[in-house]
C-alpha cells in the first residue's frame, strides 16, 4: 500500500474514533507522493492532494518541508506548472514556512534572473530566521554588487520585518471564563499522563480542562465574536508548577488566533489571568506566543476598621471580592492607558503585562521573532558597515550607584551580552545572556525538536558549554507510546549535538537518569546560567530557569536567552539540626517560617539566595530543588569554597563516568565539561575567583533566618484537599508537624523523584540494618515504591553493599531487558525497586489507586498528578522525608514520634549546620562579558 493511502486510513480513523482532522505532515516520502499526484492532473487524489500540500505541511526544517520547497521553487522558475499554485501563490506560501529550506528558496530565486527575483525578495524582507549561511549568500552577493542583495540587507539593518507590522490594537474586549477556583497548574491545561500527544497538537488540545470546558469556551467566543476568551484562575495564581508551552499551546488553540492560514493548529495570542497574577514561567511562554498574561488583583485581603487583616480559623487572610469577573463577562484591556475597564469603570492597572519589551512580543506575535530578528538587525548592520538604527525598545539597564549585587545580580552581570552600561547592572534590568548549560526532557522533548524545526536551526550553537536531552520522564513504562516517539526524540537531539540518555545508535545502555540530577552535575560554574524544560531546573550550582519547549530551543539554537534580573530573597540558618530530622523537614520548615512572618509568600516571582555553605551539591539540590513548589523563579545556592571544590569534583567524576559509559558527542562536549571544571577548581584554589557570594551591601526585597532550633518533628506538605476553601488547596503552603497526622492510614509510600539522591538510598538500607539488629521483622503494610534518581547510583549501592539488601526486601526489581510494557494499576503490600527516573512523580505513567492517601518525597501536590479522586475520596499525595515514608509503610500508617526516633537512631540524616558567618562578602567590581 502507498503512503498516501496509509494516510488516508490513519485519517479515516482520527476521524471517526477521535473527531479530529488529518495529522499535518512532516515526513518527506509522504509529500513526495503528494506532489506526483498533484502533478498527474487526472489523478482521483489531486484535489486532497493539493490541500494537504497547502494546508497541511508542517513548515521549517522538517523534511517535508525541503520537498515542499523545492518544489514551490520549481513553480517559480517555471519547471513545474500547477494552475492552482501560480507562482506568486508559490512564494506567498514561501513566506509562510519560516525560514531552512523556504529561505534558501527565496534566495535563490531573488539572487537569480528570474522574472519573479524581485517579488521573492520582498518577502525575504519580512523573514527574520535566517542563519549564517544564509546571511553569508546574501553578503557574498552584496559584495559582487547585487542590488537586490543590497536592498534586502538594508531592509534587514532597517528591522523593517518588525517596523511594518501593525501596532497591537489600542483596545482589546475580552469575554471572561473562569477555568477554575485557586492556583491553576499547568496540570489542569495539558495533563502529565498526556504528555504522548504533546507534538500533536489537535490531539493534545482535547484533554485541556475537560471537554465541557472546551465546549463553553467555544460557545462563549461564538456568543461574543469581537471578544477573546479570557481564562482565569479565581482568587489563585495562573500556571504554577511548570512552564509547559503545551499548555499555552491548548490555550491559544480554543481561545487564540491562528498564526497562518498555511500552518495547521498553531495558534498564538491568547489571554490568560489570574486573581495573584501569572506564575513567572509560564508567563515567560504566553511571551513566546505573543499572548497577554494579567495579574487581576480582584480579590484583596480583609481588613477591619482598624485596619488589620481579618483571618479566618485556620490564620489565613479572609478575601473579598474586589470586582467581578464572573464567567461571560465582557472586560476591556486599554493597551495605551494599560488598564482593564468594565465598560466605563476602571477595575486594575495592568502595565506590568504592557511593558515595551512584552508589546513587541504581541506585535511581532512571539518572542522568538524579536529574538532572531534583533540578532538579523545586527548581522546586516555589520555586513553593512553601518550604524543600526534604534528600532526595538532599548534594554532596561538600571544601575545603582553605591549598591552591591546580589549573587543572581552577579550572574547575570557576568554573562550579559549586548549591555551598554558601565556600571554593574541591578535588578529591574532586563537583558540579554548568555545561557551556558541547557536541558530538554522527554516529554516535551518532542515540542522542542519541532521548535528547532520551525526556527530553522540545525545545530546547537557553539557558545552552548553542554546541553543534555533526558529520558526519564517515560522511563518507569516502555510502552508503545515510547517506543515510537522517544527513539525518534533522541535521534534529533543527538544529531542537533545534544548529549542523549538513549543512544540512537544502541551503542550504550539507557540512562533514564532523572534531567534535574544530571544537569546538576554538568554544571561546572557556580556564575552560569541553566535553562531547563523543567520547572524543577533549580540547580544547586548557578542559578537556573524552567522554561517552556520553546525557550529550550531558543537556549539551544542560539546560546542565549532574554529576561529580566529578578529580585531576591536572602535566606540564612541559626540553631541546630536535631539529630532525628532530615534536610526535608528543613526545607519544608523553611516555608512554614516564611509564611509565618510575612504573611504571605514573599518567595512568589522571585529568586531565593539561600547560604547553605557546607552541603555538597546533592544534598543542596534538596532546597533549591523544592523551591519551585515554593513559587520561587529560581534558587541559588551559596556556597563556601572548600564545598564548592568537593561538588566540582564529584560532577567531575560524573561526567567522567558519562564519557566511560560512551555518552560523548562529535564535539567532545563532556570533556569540555570537566576542562570547565578544572579551571574553574583552580580559580576558587588560588584564589583569583572564589565561590560565588553576594556583597555584604546588595538589596534584597526580603530577608529571612530559619530556626533550625524550632524544628523539632518532622514536616508534611500537604495539600489539604478538604479545605472549604477551594481556593486554598494543593497550594503547597499548608506545612504541618508528623503528629498532626496521629496514625493516619498511609495507602502507598514513594521515595524517588529528583528530591531524593544516593544519601536516601542509604538511609532506607540503614533503616533495613536498625529493624534488623532490633529483631524486628521488615514487612510492609502499604506498598513501598521506591525509583532511584540515576543509574550511578545504583552502582555505586551495588559497589557498597547497601543494593543487596534492598533487594532482600524487594517483591519487585526493574529488568532493563525486559521493561515494563504497561503502568501498574494495583499495587501489593511490597517492596518495589524501580527503574530510576521519575515515576509516580509524573503522574504521566505509572499512578497511585485512585483515592490513595500517598505519602512521597516528591515534589507534586496538584490534584490528579501521583494520585486520582474516586467519587468516595480525594486522593492526596502528601510529602515528606524518606525515613518518614519508609516506616509508615512499614507500619501502614503515620508512625508516633517514639516510633519514628527509634527507627532512625544512630542513622546520620544530614549533617548540616548553619555557615559560622554570613557569606556574603565586601562589595568588589562585578567582571562584564
Amino acid at each position: 500500500m502507498s503512503l498516501y493511502l496509509e494516510y488516508l486510513k490513519e485519517i479515516e480513523v482520527r476521524k471517526n474514533e477521535l473527531g479530529l482532522h488529518p495529522k499535518p505532515i512532516d515526513a518527506a516520502d509522504l509529500i513526495s507522493e503528494i506532489i506526483a499526484q498533484i502533478k498527474d492532473t487526472e489523478n482521483e487524489y489531486r484535489a486532497d492532494s493539493l490541500n494537504f500540500f497547502i494546508y497541511n505541511t508542517i513548515p521549517g526544517t522538517t523534511s517535508a518541508a525541503g520537498v515542499k520547497a523545492a518544489f514551490l521553487k520549481d513553480i517559480i522558475l517555471g519547471n513545474e506548472v500547477v494552475a492552482e499554485i501560480t507562482p506568486v501563490f508559490a512564494i506567498e506560501l514561501l513566506s509562510h514556512m519560516k525560514g531552512g529550506p523556504s529561505v534558501a528558496v527565496l534566495i535563490d530565486v531573488a539572487l537569480s534572473d528570474s522574472a519573479h527575483a524581485k517579488a521573492a525578495a520582498e518577502v525575504l524582507k519580512t523573514q527574520v530566521y535566517l542563519y549564517e549561511v544564509d546571511t553569508d549568500r546574501l553578503a557574498e552577493a552584496y559584495k559582487a554588487g547585487n542590488a537586490l542583495a543590497k536592498d534586502i540587507l538594508e531592509s534587514y539593518a532597517k528591522a523593517e520585518f518588525f517596523t511594518t507590522l501593525p501596532e497591537i490594537p489600542e483596545k482589546i474586549d475580552v469575554v471572561t471564563y473562569i477555568a477554575a477556583e485557586g492556583d491553576i497548574s499547568t496540570d489542569l491545561l495539558s495533563p502529565g499522563n498526556q504528555a504522548h500527544s504533546r507534538s500533536d497538537r489537535e490531539l493534545h488540545g482535547q484533554c485541556m480542562i475537560t471537554p465541557e470546558a472546551q465546549q463553553e469556551i467555544v460557545a462563549l467566543g461564538k456568543k461574543h465574536p469581537n471578544a477573546k476568551v479570557m481564562l482565569i484562575a479565581e482568587k489563585g495564581t495562573m500556571g504554577v508548577g511548570s512552564s509547559r508551552m503545551s499548555g499555552v499551546n491548548n490555550v491559544a488553540l480554543w481561545a487564540g488566533e491562528k498564526a497562518s492560514p498555511y500552518i495547521p493548529f498553531v495558534n498564538i495570542a491568547p489571554v490568560v489571568a489570574g486573581t495573584n497574577g501569572i506564575a513567572p514561567i509560564f508567563l515567560t511562554t504566553v511571551g513566546v506566543t505573543g499572548g497577554i498574561g494579567l495579574d487581576l488583583k480582584n480579590w484583596v485581603k480583609k481588613v477591619d476598621a482598624e485596619g488589620n487583616v481579618v483571618k479566618d480559623k485556620n490564620g489565613d487572610p479572609v478575601l473579598e471580592e474586589k470586582y467581578s469577573v464572573a464567567t461571560g463577562t465582557v472586560l476591556t484591556i486599554d493597551t495605551k492607558a494599560k488598564k482593564l475597564y468594565n465598560g466605563d469603570e476602571e477595575l486594575v492597572d495592568v502595565s506590568d503585562a504592557f511593558t515595551p519589551q512584552k508589546v513587541e512580543f504581541m506585535k511581532a506575535g512571539g518572542s522568538y521573532a524579536l529574538t532572531f530578528g534583533k540578532k538579523l538587525q545586527t548581522v546586516a548592520a555589520d555586513i553593512l558597515n553601518i550604524e543600526a538604527p534604534t528600532v526595538f525598545a532599548p534594554s532596561k539597564e538600571i544601575s545603582h550607584e553605591g549598591q552591591g549585587l546580589t549573587a543572581v545580580e552577579k550572574i547575570f552581570n557576568r554573562n550579559a551580552v549586548g549591555v551598554t552600561s558601565k556600571t554593574p547592572l541591578h535588578t529591574g534590568s532586563d537583558v540579554r545572556v548568555k545561557v551556558n548549560i541547557v536541558g530538554s526532557q522527554d516529554t516535551t522533548g518532542l515540542m522542542t525538536s519541532q521548535e528547532l524545526e520551525s526556527m530553522a536551526a540545525t545545530v546547537i550553537s557553539p557558545s552552548v558549554d553542554g546541553a543534555y536531552q533526558s529520558g526519564c520522564h517515560t522511563a518507569s513504562v516502555w510502552d508503545k507510546k515510547a517506543q515510537t516517539n522517544i527513539p525518534r526524540l533522541m535521534k534529533f537531539m543527538n544529531d542537533f549535538g545534544v548529549i542523549t540518555a538513549r543512544d540512537p545508535k544502541g551503542v550504550y545502555h539507557a540512562m533514564t537518569d532523572v534531567i534535574h540530577k544530571v544537569l546538576n552535575d554538568i554544571t561546572v560554574d557556580d556564575r552560569a546560567i541553566i535553562i531547563g524544560g523543567d520547572s524543577h531546573t533549580r540547580m544547586s550550582k548557578g542559578v537556573a530557569f524552567g522554561a517552556d519547549s520553546g525557550t529550550v530551543a531558543i537556549a539551544l539554537a542560539t546560546g542565549e536567552c532574554a529576561m529580566p534580573i529578578p529580585e531576591s530573597v536572602k535566606v540564612t540558618f541559626k540553631g541546630h539540626m536535631k539529630d532525628h530530622i532530615d534536610f526535608r523537614d528543613v526545607v519544608h520548615s523553611t516555608q512554614a517560617q516564611m509564611l509565618k512572618k510575612f504573611g504571605e509568600n514573599v518567595f512568589q516571582g522571585r529568586v531565593i539566595e539561600v547560604q547553605i555553605g557546607t552541603l555538597l551539591a546533592d544534598q543542596a539540590f534538596t532546597f533549591t530543588d523544592w523551591t519551585a513548589e515554593m513559587k520561587a523563579k529560581a534558587s541559588i545556592c551559596i556556597s563556601d569554597n572548600e564545598t564548592l571544590i568537593q561538588s566540582l569534583e564529584l560532577a567531575k567524576s560524573r561526567i567522567q563516568i558519562m564519557i566511560n559509559k560512551g555518552m560523548e558527542n562529535r564535539d567532545n562536549m563532556l570533556q569540555g565539561l570537566i576542562d570547565l571544571a578544572d579551571k574553574r577548581i583552580a580559580e576558587i584554589a588560588s584564589g583569583e575567583a572564589p565561590a560565588l557570594s553576594p556583597d555584604d551591601n546588595a538589596k534584597y526585597y526580603a530577608e529571612m533566618v530559619v530556626d533550625l532550633d524550632l524544628i523539632d518533628e518532622p514536616m508534611i506538605a500537604d495539600p489539604d484537599v478538604n479545605n472549604e476553601d477551594v481556593s486554598k488547596r494543593y497550594t503547597h503552603d499548608v506545612i504541618r508537624p508528623a503528629s498532626f497526622y496521629d496514625g493516619r492510614k498511609v495507602d502507598l509510600g514513594f521515595v524517588g523523584s529528583c528530591m531524593v539522591h544516593k544519601g536516601d538510598m542509604k538511609i532506607i538500607a540503614q533503616m533495613f540494618r536498625n529493624m534488623e539488629a532490633q529483631g524486628k521483622e521488615i514487612k510492609f503494610n502499604a506498598p513501598l515504591v521506591i525509583a532511584p534518581p540515576t543509574y550511578n547510583i545504583v552502582d555505586e549501592l551495588k559497589a557498597e553493599g547497601d543494593w543487596e539488601l534492598l533487594e532482600k526486601y524487594s517483591g519487585f526489581e526493574f529488568n532493563d531487558v525486559n521493561p515494563k510494557e504497561a503502568a501498574r494499576t494495583k499495587y501489593e503490600n511490597i517492596m518495589y525497586l524501580e527503574r530510576p527516573g521519575c515515576n509516580l512523580c509524573m503522574g504521566n505513567q505509572e499512578k497511585a489507586e485512585p483515592g490513595d492517601t500517598v505519602l512521597a518525597t516528591s515534589t507534586r501536590l496538584f490534584q490528579g498528578r501521583v494520585v486520582e479522586d474516586t467519587a468516595e475520596k480525594k486522593g492526596e499525595s502528601l510529602l515528606g522525608s524518606t525515613p518518614m515514608v519508609v516506616l509508615s509503610t512499614i507500619l501502614g500508617r503515620f508512625p508516633t514520634m517514639q516510633e519514628y526516633k527509634e527507627a532512625v537512631e544512630g542513622i546520620n540524616l544530614t549533617s548540616f549546620a548553619p555557615p559560622s558567618k554570613d557569606l556574603s562578602v565586601p562589595s568588589i567590581p562585578v567582571k562584564m562579558m
